[in-house]
């Protein structure tokens, strides 16, 4: 791949990044989302494999899935309380519905399926990538989020993915796999 290519991809993926990380409205936290989304799959399937294209592919509809899930949730939201903030959801299935999205869109369990078949198509430094940097942004929406709950909550998801994963990788033999699962 072009070097220019390369660059503007990583940069697009940083302001995508920081635009979530940044914003207080749904609307632009989904489309710095969408941007990070975007700038991740040509870096996927840069190598010309058949892996490699399944992977991006995988990539792309689990994280549409979670992206349309989270433009649901905050029309809802904002349809219930008047307002497109991020802080503070009004009902229980917005905050349900954000919840699943996000925890989907960090390959968190049990919506994490996805993450290991994805990680076992792409190169190395594309999956070092996707497992730190692109885990950034939904971390923040769901702290930013979530802020006012209980620490059960996510002490839960942690020990339930950190379960799960434990668990998951007892049969596996692909070293990628387990890093994934993990």
């Amino acid at each position: 791949m072009n070097p220019l290519i390369t660059s503007i991809l990583i940069s697009s993926l940083s302001t995508g990044t920081i635009i979530t990380m940044s914003s207080y409205h749904w609307l632009f936290a989904w489309f710095g989302l969408e941007m990070n989304t975007l700038a991740i799959i040509p870096l996927i399937s840069k190598h010309h494999h058949p892996r490699a294209t399944e992977a991006a592919t995988k990539y792309f509809l689990t994280q549409a899935a979670a992206a349309a899930t989270i433009l649901f949730a905050s029309t809802l939201n904002a349809w219930t309380s008047g307002q497109w903030s991020i802080l503070h959801p009004t009902t229980l299935p917005v905050a349900l519905m954000m919840l699943i999205a996000l925890t989907m869109k960090l390959g968190l369990a049990p919506m994490h399926s996805w993450y290991p078949e994805v990680l076992q198509g792409i190169t190395l430094p594309t999956a070092l990538l996707m497992s730190t940097w692109q885990k950034f942004a939904p971390l923040t929406l769901l702290l930013m989020m979530f802020n006012d709950l209980p620490q059960n909550t996510l002490l839960t998801l942690g020990l339930l993915s950190a379960y799960i994963g434990g668990w998951a990788g007892l049969n596996q033999t692909q070293t990628r796999k387990i890093m994934a699962i993990f």
